[in-house]
């Protein structure tokens, strides 16, 4: 048995879990297990799980250990959706089991297929051909319209989250969260809070929504410039679709240096459609008359920085997810400051 270097060792006994898929996985678990944790993930835990003599290739995704906000880390949510969504024109991995208990490795765990393709964390997309980058920023609309189709209701996914009111909710989550695990004052934080407040969409439309919908939790195939898995689904529940297409345009409201995002870029010579022509795409493959607002893109943003900050909380708690955890927190402010440059416009 291996595992990934000393720095990122498991915080379980991975003998206990190859144990566990000798017997949950008959035929598939045979030889050694390696396991790997994948870095950059600053939420679940993940890891690479695989029995090279049986050919078997697994990614398994827990809760982190230490205490955690009630309704974070909902890996069973994940393995629902996941596994509502297999077959449908929404591409993602074929989940195999999910297991609710915390004596394999310490917490509640699923257990998916480990799929080939490639991940861009930078939303400049590295190494691709001009032509293939608007490819696949368009296919990331397409991708996301296809979500947004889709039928939760004869899915059987009424109970997933609640249905209308969706940005009150929210905004009531968030500024909570803020209010309770802040590890900084960030004025322009409470000054959104009070505009969001004032300027509600307060639509009813709903559709499954993933929550963290952006280019880094997209697979593209190895070659082609297509989608094969969107990853990560969290903060999936039922919402309005304008938070997640607003949520997937922070690329074009953030630097390099802010969550590797392409604000200041040349990005006509990179290939990359301007946000509209990217809404444009996202709306037609939707069926939508308009994509997201002022209210909806300063929302987005005000919300991933408590995101951050909440990323900063966890790591001075010890239970952050990813080394990186603390400086990712310092960006809190610069998406914060970003929102408030979105509502100060006319």
């Amino acid at each position: 048995m291996s595992a990934g270097p000393a720095s990122a060792a498991p915080e379980f006994d991975p003998a206990r879990l190859e144990a566990f898929l000798r017997s949950a996985l008959p035929g598939r678990a045979a030889g050694a297990m390696v396991l790997e944790r994948i870095s950059g993930g600053q939420s679940n835990p993940t890891f690479f799980l695989s029995f090279p003599e049986a050919g078997t290739r697994l990614v398994m995704r827990k809760k982190p250990p230490g205490p955690l906000l009630p309704s974070a880390h909902a890996v069973d949510r994940e393995y629902r959706i996941l596994k509502t969504l297999a077959g449908s024109q929404v591409p993602v991995p074929p989940v195999l089991l999910f297991y609710a208990q915390d004596d394999i490795v310490g917490t509640p765990f699923y257990l998916m297929e480990r799929l080939d393709g490639r991940v861009f964390h930078d939303a400049a997309l590295p190494g691709v051909a001009p032509a293939e980058r608007r490819q696949m920023y368009f296919a990331m609309a397409e991708t996301l319209a296809a979500l947004h189709r889709f039928d939760w209701q004869a899915a059987g996914l009424a109970d997933f989250g609640k249905p209308g009111n969706y940005y009150a909710r929210q905004l009531a989550r968030w500024g909570r969260q803020w209010r309770e695990t802040r590890t900084r004052e960030i004025p322009e934080i409470d000054q959104l809070i009070g505009w969001l407040t004032a300027h509600l969409d307060e639509s009813a439309e709903t559709t499954i929504v993933h929550g963290d919908f952006r280019m880094g939790n997209l697979m593209f195939h190895p070659v082609e410039p297509r989608v094969v898995a969107v990853l990560d689904w969290e903060l999936s529940t039922l919402g309005h679709p304008l938070s997640d297409a607003a949520f997937s345009c922070l690329p074009w409201h953030s630097g390099p240096a802010m969550y590797q995002g392409i604000m200041g870029l040349d990005r006509e010579a990179l290939g990359i459609p301007t946000q509209a022509e990217y809404l444009s795409r996202y709306c037609e493959a939707a069926g939508r008359k308009g994509g997201p607002g002022r209210f909806h893109l300063a929302f987005s943003l005000f919300r991933f920085a408590v995101i951050l900050d909440g990323i900063a909380a966890r790591a001075r708690a010890g239970n952050a997810a990813a080394e990186n955890a603390v400086a990712v927190g310092g960006m809190a402010e610069s998406f914060a400051r970003q929102a408030a440059t979105i509502i100060d416009q006319s």
